[in-house]
C-alpha cells in the first residue's frame, strides 16, 4: 500500500492537469498585480498629503511647522492600510512564486516536474487552510524599510530645516528650541519624541533586514511558501 502511494504521489500530470495549473498560475499573477497596485496607492496617498504639509510649511516664513507633524498621523494610517494589504499581497505572490519555481523551472530546465519533492502538497495545504505567511510587525517592517522610511526621513528633515530658517536663521541651540514649543509642550520634549519617533521606524527596518537576512541563511537556498 505504502508503494501505491509513492507511486501516486510522483505520477506526472496530466495535460487537462497542466493547463489548469497554467491558469491558475496567471489568475495569481493577476491577484498579485492588483493588491500590488492597492500598495502603490496607499504609497501616494502619503507622499501627496506629505507634499501638501511641505507647501503649508513652507509657503511664509511665518507659517507654523505644525502640519509636518500632523501629518505624520496620516502617514501612520497609511501605513497601516499598507501593511494589511501587503499581507494580502504577500499570499498571492508567494503562490505564484512557488509556482514558478516548481512548476515551470523544472518543466522548462529538465522536462520533468519533480513531483517526488512533494510541492504540489504544500500548495494545495496553502489552499485548503488560507493563511497570512507573514505577521502583521514584519509586514509593516517591510513596507517602512521598502518605502515609508524615506517618506519619514524627509518629514523630520524639512521639519528640522523649518526650525532653522523661518522665520529668520537660528543663530543657537536655545532659539532652535523655543520653535518648536507646541503649546505648554517645550521644545526640548517635542525633539525628544521627535527622535525616538524616527529611531523607531529605522530601527524597526534595520530589523526586518537582519531577519530577513537570517531567514535565508537558515533555509540555505531552499525555497519555501511566503
Amino acid at each position: 500500500m505504502a508503494g501505491k502511494r509513492r507511486a501516486v504521489a510522483v505520477e506526472e500530470f496530466s495535460a487537462a492537469e497542466i493547463g489548469a495549473l497554467a491558469h491558475l498560475y496567471r489568475g495569481e499573477v493577476y491577484r498579485s498585480t492588483v493588491w500590488r497596485t492597492r500598495l502603490d496607492t496607499t504609497t501616494n496617498w502619503a507622499v501627496v498629503t506629505l507634499g501638501v504639509a511641505l507647501s503649508i510649511t513652507f509657503s511664509s516664513p511665518d507659517a507654523s511647522p505644525l502640519p509636518l507633524l500632523l501629518v505624520g498621523i496620516l502617514i501612520m494610517l497609511f501605513l497601516a492600510l499598507e501593511t494589511r494589504r501587503y499581507r494580502y499581497f504577500n499570499v498571492w505572490r508567494a503562490r505564484a512564486r512557488w509556482l514558478e519555481r516548481n512548476f515551470y523551472v523544472p518543466m522548462l530546465r529538465d522536462g520533468d516536474l519533480h513531483t517526488e519533492t512533494d510541492w504540489q502538497t504544500t500548495l494545495a495545504d496553502d489552499y485548503s487552510r488560507p493563511r497570512y505567511h507573514v505577521s502583521y510587525m514584519t509586514a509593516m517592517a517591510r513596507r517602512v524599510r521598502s518605502n515609508y522610511l524615506w517618506i519619514l526621513l524627509i518629514q523630520t528633515l524639512a521639519y528640522a530645516g523649518k526650525l532653522v530658517v523661518h522665520p529668520v536663521p537660528a543663530v543657537d541651540w536655545q532659539m532652535f528650541l523655543a520653535r518648536a514649543d507646541i503649546g505648554p509642550v517645550p521644545g526640548i520634549v517635542v525633539i525628544g519624541l521627535g527622535g525616538i519617533y524616527i529611531a523607531s521606524w529605522v530601527g524597526l527596518a534595520v530589523w526586518v533586514s537582519l531577519r530577513d537576512a537570517r531567514r535565508i541563511r537558515e533555509r540555505g537556498g531552499s525555497p519555501s511558501m511566503g
